[in-house]
């Protein structure tokens, strides 16, 4: 299943937050062009995971531990930021504020929060029409106008992942993506994803509702405790008793046409 290129590979990485031990020598490995699920309870380490990715947090240094993205292990941090699209809770409440959609889009080219005066000089005419090429992508072109903090969450959620689109990247990573989303929006951002699933956007969503994984995702890594508990193809991974366990509470699990839901 693993792609020929490792997007990321983390081989017996521990973490330290506070006095917890976020990622407990944590290995696996994510091809690019893969959709992947990275599934468990709050606590778990996900987005400990995320952040050790984008270089928010930093491994405890071990000799038989390393982390490389994309075949290397050394990154300036914002040219790895350019090559990932990040859709994070975080940086939703960091963009809600006097924006409007097209600035948040175009702020995916320098990796900040919204567009400032001293990078409009910056901004060129190819880098416009690549944000409203993702936005229109996305179906949010008639929001460029708007101000962030005037949209619904579903629709200042589009923004967010044109803003990811903008620079083209090697995979999007969606950190809890139906948060805030009513049953509607979370049906849009369903069958948004689906689309660049099939486009050939690679995918990883950290999430710890069954009911975000698109029918798309062919593999599930489940964390408990800062380490892999169960890591194969959905269908494999996915059963109650696994899900149970790691969760913590007996568990039933129904699936309908690639969709889970669990009772």
């Amino acid at each position: 299943m693993p792609h020929d290129t490792p997007l990321i590979e983390f081989e017996n990485i521990s973490i330290q937050r506070g006095d917890h031990i976020a990622l407990d020598r944590l290995t696996l490995r994510i091809g690019l062009g893969e959709h992947v699920a990275i599934l468990g309870p709050n606590g778990c380490g996900k987005s400990t995971f995320i952040k050790a990715i984008t270089r928010e947090c930093y491994p405890l240094q071990g000799k038989d531990s390393s982390l490389k993205i994309m075949g290397q292990d050394t990154w300036n941090v914002f040219q790895l930021r350019s090559m990932l699209g990040i859709v994070s809770n975080d940086l939703m409440a960091a963009m809600n504020r006097d924006f409007t959609a097209r600035e948040v889009a175009l702020s995916g080219f320098f990796s900040s929060v919204g567009i400032w005066p001293h990078q409009e000089e910056e901004i060129t005419p190819a880098m416009r029409r690549k944000a409203d090429k993702a936005l229109d992508r996305l179906d949010a072109l008639h929001l460029s106008a708007r101000w962030m903090n005037e949209l619904s969450s579903g629709e200042a959620r589009r923004v967010l992942l044109a803003r990811s689109l903008v620079h083209e990247p090697k995979a999007l990573i969606l950190d809890e993506p139906s948060t805030a989303l009513d049953l509607f929006a979370q049906h849009e951002l369903r069958e948004i994803l689906r689309k660049l699933a099939r486009s050939g956007v690679g995918i990883i969503m950290v999430t710890h509702h069954l009911s975000d994984l698109i029918p798309e995702m062919e593999r599930v890594i489940l964390l408990s405790k800062g380490t892999v508990a169960a890591d194969g193809p959905t269908k494999e991974v996915l059963t109650e008793e696994r899900l149970s366990a790691v969760f913590g509470l007996p568990l039933q699990l129904t699936e309908r046409n690639g969709y889970y839901n669990l009772w």
